[in-house]
């Protein structure tokens, strides 16, 4: 059974950092892609970034420069890492992999 837990969001002030973190199992991690998804209040899911199994990474145009996507295949983690964070990004954030995603973790950006 595949099983996807996040944690690190919170509460931060416009242009700070977060971490994320996903913990991943029940499959193969090292050969799987694994997305960063997100869901703002009142509005669908969007895709934000992935990373492939050799480690290319893509991201979406509104965090193009800013997150960072990153796996540790020792430990089945995939993280993001989120600077200069603005008041649009605040949402729940979602690892997925292999049409699986975790129950989230809430990102506010606020003053």
């Amino acid at each position: 059974e595949v099983q996807l837990v996040e944690s690190g969001g919170g509460l931060v002030q416009p242009g700070g950092s977060l971490r994320l973190s996903c913990e991943a199992s029940g499959f193969t991690f090292s050969n799987s892609v694994m997305n960063w998804v997100r869901q703002a209040p009142g509005k669908g899911l969007e895709w934000v970034s992935k990373i492939y199994s050799d480690g290319t990474r893509a991201y979406a145009d509104s965090t193009k420069g800013r997150f960072t996507i990153s796996r540790d295949n020792a430990k089945n983690t995939v993280y993001l890492q989120m600077n200069s964070l603005k008041p649009e990004d605040t949402a729940v954030y979602y690892c997925s992999a292999r049409g699986v995603r975790g129950q989230g973790t809430q990102v506010t950006v606020s003053s």
